[in-house]
């Protein structure tokens, strides 16, 4: 198992609370990535389940909301944005914005297995890049810049850029 002392630059000393830090990170961004997936899974199923269409009335887009599955979906995408706001108080956005991207893996697996969608090679293919972009920056650190709380007086680490 790689630690996070491992993983350190020589000269760099990790305070306490970086494996804490760590953990919180990933929670964190498990929280996005399910709220972010059920509650667009939640959304296309509502949306194919209404009786009129949403694009050209606006009044429909009120009534929608009467339906279980578009209020859920609603709420759980709410759940998603501040579960992002959350992680963005814990990691840089050079970090989560790609790792946050996983989401659209999981929303085209969901789609296929739940949806019945029929999902084209070149489909899977951007999936699969998306997901080798995703395991790449989540190998990098989560933070590259002083938090208010560290020693001030160096540069900044511009390490992973």
């Amino acid at each position: 198992m790689i630690t996070t002392e491992a993983l350190t630059p020589p000269g760099r000393v990790l305070s306490p609370g970086v494996r804490r830090k760590s953990w919180a990170t990933y929670l964190c961004l498990s929280w996005f990535l399910a709220f972010r997936a059920f509650g667009n899974l939640a959304l296309a199923w509502g949306a194919r389940h209404l009786s009129e269409g949403l694009a050209v009335n606006p009044a429909a887009y009120v009534r929608a909301m009467a339906n279980p599955f578009i209020a859920v979906g609603v709420l759980l995408l709410l759940g998603g944005m501040l579960s992002r706001m959350a992680l963005l108080s814990l990691a840089d956005l050079s970090f989560v914005l790609p790792m946050t991207s996983i989401g659209y893996v999981v929303s085209a697996v969901f789609g296929r297995v739940f949806l019945h969608e029929t999902v084209s090679p070149a489909r899977w293919l951007g999936v699969l890049l998306i997901f080798l972009a995703a395991v790449l920056v989540g190998s990098t650190a989560q933070n590259t810049t002083m938090s208010p709380g560290q020693q001030s007086g160096g540069p900044r680490s511009s390490a992973g850029y």
